[in-house]
């Protein structure tokens, strides 16, 4: 004899017809976690050029490490609101850190790098270092 069963529409596999139907699928009422800098990296003969949008940053509050081919920058964005009794509305803008870190395929001459910041967009030379060619020690 077949076993039969009944038909419900309303059990589980039609909640999942639903589920995530009725929630909004973008909220502009929180800023994004972390921000990252975007950023071009270009070769030459000679040195790596970096160009990476920092925008609303002093220069100060920019800081470019340099170890072997481990580059890695850090800038903080400020909170310079001042409370003047105004009721805000809406608050789009990030303040916080902002740290971007990568390799490079060759080690990096630290001595002569150059670091520029001009509108929002940090700059950075990086010259390569030389390459240590392998020596041939003569036994005595």
């Amino acid at each position: 004899m077949a076993n039969l069963t009944r038909y419900n529409p309303f059990d589980e596999s039609f909640d999942d017809l639903f589920k995530g139907f009725f929630v909004r699928p973008m909220s502009l009422d929180n800023p994004p976690a972390t921000v990252q800098a975007r950023m071009d990296v270009t070769e030459d003969d000679g040195a790596y050029t970096v160009h990476a949008e920092i925008p609303g940053v002093k220069k100060d509050d920019i800081n470019v490490t340099i170890d072997g081919n481990q580059v890695a920058i850090t800038a903080e964005v400020k909170h310079n609101y001042q409370d003047k009794g105004d009721k805000v509305l809406r608050s789009e803008r990030y303040y916080g850190k902002v740290y971007r870190a990568f390799s490079l395929a060759q080690d990096v001459d630290e001595a002569s790098a150059q670091a520029k910041y001009n509108d929002g967009v940090l700059e950075l030379r990086l010259p390569k270092k030389a390459v240590v060619s392998a020596r041939k020690l003569s036994i005595q």
